[in-house]
């Protein structure tokens, strides 16, 4: 274990007792695609103990350019399946848990109350919402990202601050605005923000650092500038306000 983990065990803010903390740990990854490839992938890499994937889509030849997860001989294959074996073909100490499904507000609640951390990496708002919904009632960390063409966003929610419902008020209907495929992603803009999500998971998991708490990260891939923006909790929000405590 030791030579697997040498270069982030010489690291004060991690050592032994960190990496033990990292092996216990349990995260929920919701997304299979271009954020959640680079999240798993680090996030396996990095000792965590128990990764959750939940996906239930297949593996497409429109995927690879950014989900490099997957390989060509992936396409049909579900993709929850597909993630795991990498994950574990990658770091076999890591126990990798594959939810065939969409992530819904049946079945949410019991699949983030089993984790410790969640990190969004869907393409949709509404999944977006529901998660941020259930881990501020659940008191579960999330790390959330978003993507497109050649830009990205994230930040992290805890207990007691801002929530995606903050900054957002309002879930937009289905179908009022674009899909991913008429938006348009550049496959490294996408391995970018991943692997953001990916450290601000450890961080959270380590304590270490200054996570993504009541701001959110702005990246233009294009002029590769970064920008944060703070965000004030809403006592009035209709997920985290002050009524809902």
């Amino acid at each position: 274990m030791d030579e697997r983990y040498s270069r982030q065990l010489v690291i004060p803010d991690v050592g032994a007792a960190g990496q033990a903390r990292l092996r216990q740990a349990r995260v929920l990854v919701v997304g299979g695609g271009g954020l959640g490839s680079p999240v798993l992938l680090y996030l396996a890499a990095a000792g965590v103990g128990t990764l959750g994937v939940v996906d239930g889509d297949h593996v497409s030849l429109s995927n690879l350019n950014r989900q490099i997860l997957y390989k060509t001989e992936d396409v049909g294959r579900s993709k929850s399946l597909a993630a795991v074996q990498r994950a574990r073909e990658l770091n076999p100490e890591v126990k990798a848990i594959p939810y065939e499904t969409r992530l819904l507000r049946d079945n949410g609640p019991a699949l983030v109350r089993q984790y410790d951390l969640v990190v969004e990496a869907s393409d949709n708002l509404e999944t977006k919402d529901l998660l941020n919904e259930l881990c501020v009632a659940a008191a579960r960390p999330l790390v959330w990202g978003a993507v497109e063409r050649c830009e990205g966003q994230l930040g992290v929610v805890l207990s007691g601050h801002a929530c995606r419902r903050c900054l957002f008020p309002r879930t937009p209907e289905p179908g009022t605005y674009p899909s991913p495929a008429e938006r348009g992603v550049i496959g490294a803009a996408a391995g970018v923000i991943g692997s953001l999500q990916a450290l601000e998971a450890i961080k959270v998991l380590l304590g270490i650092g200054e996570p993504l708490v009541d701001q959110i990260l702005l990246w233009d891939g294009l002029t590769n500038s970064f920008d944060i923006v703070r965000v004030t909790r809403n006592p009035h929000c209709t997920v985290c306000g002050a009524t809902k405590e």
